[in-house]
């Protein structure tokens, strides 16, 4: 093993984050006996579909949420939609929108370098989980002075912990009552659902910069696949994002997989969104092109 593939430890933070660390012991714990009541309790087809709606909400309120709007501002929203945003971003449990937009907008700042919060020379793993695991020797939040002028996110992020427990388990377990099925619903659309969607989003992460073909931009790691697309709800287009990191879009063309930009589209014909800032076509040609003479 090489040492930029090295472990968790030979990185130069400081330490286990103990509470991250217990947490997601646990929710991966909590996630293995969702499977199991899944497969021999056999789980109510209802707490199945809550199981899938709310990773779907959960996935837009992290790739359209937090991702495009709060740390790109790739888009304009009216304050419903932020507020559903922030809502069940909290749910996915990844942080506050303002901590979650503080950390990428570093990593796009320092792309593979060592203050990227999760640099990919460190190794798969530390880009995939690792980084949670430990403390940062920078985890101050800054360079996000303009999303603290957003009454809801700051909001969101003064009561992220109580959040994101009602939203992530109580309010699951709550609706699985409906039907008689309150632990299934805990279990499976709380913790299960949960465990799978925070691989999806670590996915980007790590798979990321690993698979696939950098059609736009050869000074980094990131990736274009498509099935990195599909498990994140369109954010495997990665190779085009990290060289036009303002475009609503990560799939550019109609055929890709980006069912995040089809939903901001929609809702910008109802006035639920605007302002979708689009990179020129003659730019992304002109990438392509760069590209293609290098090689």
């Amino acid at each position: 093993m090489t040492q930029q593939q090295g472990t968790v430890a030979q990185d130069p933070r400081r330490g286990l984050d103990w509470t991250n660390t217990l947490f997601l012991g646990v929710a991966h714990t909590m996630g293995v006996l969702g499977l199991v009541y899944l497969i021999f309790v056999k789980a109510s087809p209802w707490t199945l579909g809550l199981a899938g709606v709310w990773f779907l909400f959960c996935a837009f309120g992290i790739t359209g949420g937090y991702h495009r709007l709060f740390a790109h501002c790739a888009y304009q929203a009216a304050a419903p939609l932020r507020a559903f945003y922030l809502l069940f971003g909290a749910a996915s449990v990844q942080n506050s929108a303002l901590k979650w937009s503080s950390d990428h907008r570093r990593h796009h700042t320092y792309t593979d370098e060592d203050r990227d919060p999760y640099n990919i020379n460190k190794g798969f793993w530390w880009a995939h989980i690792g980084w949670v695991l430990c403390k940062a020797e920078d985890s101050e939040i800054k360079g996000v002075d303009d999303l603290k002028k957003d009454k809801l996110v700051m909001l969101q992020h003064r009561f992220y912990v109580p959040i994101a427990i009602l939203m992530g388990v109580g309010i699951p377990a709550a609706i699985g009552m409906l039907w008689g099925d309150p632990l299934g619903a805990f279990l499976v659309a709380g913790f299960l659902r949960l465990v799978v969607q925070w691989h999806a989003t670590f996915a980007v992460n790590s798979v990321a910069h690993c698979i696939g073909s950098r059609p736009f931009c050869k000074n980094t790691t990131a990736r274009n696949s498509f099935v990195t697309a599909f498990i994140t709800m369109g954010e495997g287009y990665h190779n085009f994002h990290h060289r036009f990191q303002l475009d609503y879009r990560n799939g550019v063309r109609w055929f890709h997989f980006d069912p995040t930009k089809w939903f901001v589209w929609t809702l910008s014909k109802v006035g639920g969104t605007w302002g979708l800032r689009r990179t020129p076509r003659a730019r992304i040609e002109s990438a392509r092109a760069e590209v293609r003479g290098l090689n």
